[in-house]
């Protein structure tokens, strides 16, 4: 029997850094499902079209196997915004579910098992997922986490004011989003980043995870 990790949450809240160490503790196949939808984005925009056209997102999104993932140019803020209009739109979303599902249920071979890591995984990809967490921080503290990536001592107050906009904005689209809205499952397990290190909420959902193998 192999597990299933739902792991969802805002930008910035930490979410990414602690998929990856739970994958590598726990030997798990990992998908970054927020890629997918960056993919898409940078897809669009690789084609001059537009990320709110449903067309053409829709068109991207059909092409997401034979996009590269790995592509560090989908982790820019401006794939980030494209990002977020594509996954508004509900034909975008439900043409990535299979791709989502199938690889939560067919983990890489001397593989644990699967981690998922997005904004829907627990309630809408993998409802009957064996663990699910739900991390989260105040939308400062997240502002301020990716404004030192960025820019860090160098960076200025207006550099982080635009951040902090950007991520609010995303928040607003994400948490209201008619298709798939971000929130957390009610049997989710939620972690509050907002005042602890990596470590210590590692150590947490470590905890957890282990209580559900």
């Amino acid at each position: 029997m192999s597990i299933i990790i739902a792991l969802d949450g805002p930008a910035a809240s930490g979410k990414g850094t602690l998929a990856r160490k739970l994958a590598s503790h726990f030997n798990l196949s990992l998908l970054d499902t927020g890629s997918l939808y960056r993919a898409v984005g940078w897809t669009v925009l690789q084609n001059k079209g537009d990320p709110t056209n449903q067309e053409d997102a829709l068109k991207a999104a059909r092409m997401i196997e034979n996009t590269d993932l790995s592509n560090p140019e989908l982790r820019s803020e401006s794939i980030a915004s494209a990002a977020s209009k594509v996954a508004a739109q509900p034909a975008v979303r439900q043409t990535l579910v299979d791709f989502q599902r199938h690889f939560a249920a067919n983990p890489a071979q001397g593989k644990a098992g699967t981690i998922l890591d997005g904004r829907d995984i627990g309630t809408v990809i993998c409802p009957d997922a064996d663990a699910k967490i739900f991390i989260t921080a105040d939308v400062e503290t997240r502002a301020k986490r990716r404004f030192l990536e960025e820019f860090g001592a160098a960076g200025s107050d207006k550099q982080y004011q635009e951040i902090l906009h950007v991520l609010k904005a995303r928040d607003n689209l994400d948490t209201n989003r008619a298709a798939s809205p971000l929130k957390q499952a009610e049997n989710a397990y939620l972690i509050d980043t907002s005042n602890s290190d990596i470590e210590t909420v590692f150590e947490t959902a470590r905890k957890y995870v282990s209580s559900k193998m």
